[in-house]
C-alpha cells in the first residue's frame, strides 16, 4: 500500500533486521506513525525523508495549531515537536497535550535549536521523552526514534523523561 503525504493509515511491512533475516519471524507489524511540528519546511523534509527511509509513516504540521487539530484527529504514535514557532509555541503545545486525557500518553520529543539547561528542564516538567538540539544527525533520527517508541512500550517513559539532562 503506497502512502500519500498527509495519509496517517497504518501502512504494513516487514521489517528486515540487519543481518538479512526477517528478524521478526515473518510476521508483519505496524509501521510507527510520527507527526512533525516545524515552522521551517527543510527540517520537515529531512526528519520526513529519514523517518520514511526507516519504514515509519509521517504526517507534517506547520506551527502549534495545526499540530494540535492533527493530533487531535489522528492520534500518532509520536510527535516530534519544535519549541520556537509563531503563534502557538512548542511549550504551549505540549502543555495542551499533557492536560488533555485523549493526547496525554503521546510521546513528544522536542527538537530544538534552544540547549539551555532551562529549556531541557521546562520540557522535562512537560513530560517530554526527548530533546534533540538542531543541528542533529538526521541519519540517526529513525533509530532514536524507534528506540524511543520501544522503551515507552516496556513502560520506561518515566525514566526517558528522567534522561533528558544527561543528554548534554
Amino acid at each position: 500500500m503506497r502512502v500519500e503525504r498527509g495519509d496517517w493509515r497504518r501502512r504494513i511491512h516487514h521489517r528486515p533486521d540487519p543481518g538479512g533475516g526477517t528478524g521478526n519471524g515473518g510476521r508483519l507489524e505496524s509501521a510507527p506513525s510520527v507527526l512533525i511540528v516545524d515552522d521551517e519546511g527543510s527540517i520537515r523534509t529531512i526528519c520526513r525523508v529519514n523517518l520514511e527511509t526507516d519504514g515509519m509513516t509521517v504526517d507534517e504540521a506547520a506551527d502549534g495549531r495545526q499540530a494540535l487539530e492533527r493530533i487531535q484527529r489522528q492520534q500518532p504514535e509520536l510527535v516530534l515537536l519544535d519549541v520556537m514557532m509563531p503563534d502557538v509555541d512548542g511549550w504551549q503545545v505540549a502543555a495542551e497535550l499533557a492536560t488533555d486525557p485523549a493526547t496525554r500518553d503521546i510521546p513528544v520529543i522536542f527538537l530544538s535549536a534552544r540547549a539551555a539547561r532551562e529549556d531541557k528542564a521546562r520540557a522535562q516538567e512537560l513530560g517530554a521523552v526527548g530533546y534533540i538540539v538542531k543541528p542533529f544527525d538526521p541519519v540517526a533520527l529513525g533509530a532514536a526514534v524507534r528506540d524511543v517508541l520501544d522503551r515507552v512500550r516496556r513502560g520506561e517513559r518515566e525514566q526517558l523523561n528522567r534522561e533528558l539532562f544527561d543528554l548534554e
